[in-house]
């Protein structure tokens, strides 16, 4: 595919997902981010996002969707479509959400003419950990969820240490360790693929119910160190 966009949550999937499409062939030509109509994402703020699309030196277009889903979910792609010319979106799935026998983006780029890419799709989860830190990502855990996790996950780097202590969460509480099931989320702060980093001096905690997460404070965009 010569022409497509990426389906971008900020996290350490699009990212990974972004980097093996180039990688293939594919001319990344935006980042494309799906938002709630009310509200906001707890583990992937709008704004750091935006500052992500700077790091990357890539355009980032946010589209409000409403329901019914599927419908805003088809229109947005489709505009995308005509505007940038767009032949192919691209995702970070890995694999089947619970409770849902087919893949969501798949099902509404069909509809729209628009192929849907999954670099990662079925590939091993522990592979894929260890492939993020062998291309030196820097990712941090912005969000995760009880009963899974404590508190004292959240701002931790991925690292060969937490990804042990995931692997062991999963023998004990089935825990996928990619967060595929919605048990973590993450935020990149730096890559392979990545024109600058972004520098987080600090953040704040918070919890919402069984879910807590990192809120950035004053992130900023700084050079590569050579």
């Amino acid at each position: 595919m010569s022409n497509v966009a990426v389906s971008w949550t900020g996290g350490k999937d699009s990212s990974l997902a972004l980097y093996e499409a180039e990688m293939s062939g594919c001319r990344i030509n935006c980042l494309l981010t799906f938002t709630p109509s009310q509200g906001g994402f707890l583990a992937h703020p709008l704004a750091f996002m935006r500052l992500q699309a700077q790091a990357l030196g890539l355009p980032h277009r946010a589209v409000v969707v409403e329901e019914p889903f599927e419908r805003g979910y088809e229109n947005a792609i489709f505009s995308l479509k005509e505007e940038r010319g767009i032949d192919a979106l691209v995702t970070g799935d890995i694999s089947e959400i619970a409770g849902h026998d087919s893949n969501w983006m798949v099902d509404r780029g069909a509809r729209c003419g628009v192929d849907v890419l999954r670099p990662l799709w079925h590939r091993d989860r522990l592979e894929l950990l260890n492939r993020l830190l062998s291309l030196r990502f820097k990712i941090l855990f912005s969000c995760v969820k009880r009963p899974w996790f404590t508190e004292e996950w959240l701002g931790l780097e991925l690292s060969r240490s937490s990804i042990e202590r995931l692997c062991e969460l999963s023998k004990i509480t089935g825990l996928d360790i990619c967060g595929e099931q919605g048990e973590y989320h993450t935020l990149v702060l730096d890559g392979p693929r990545f024109e600058k980093s972004i520098n987080m001096p600090s953040y704040s905690k918070h919890t919402d119910g069984s879910v807590m997460y990192i809120s950035p404070e004053n992130p900023r965009l700084t050079d590569k160190a050579t």
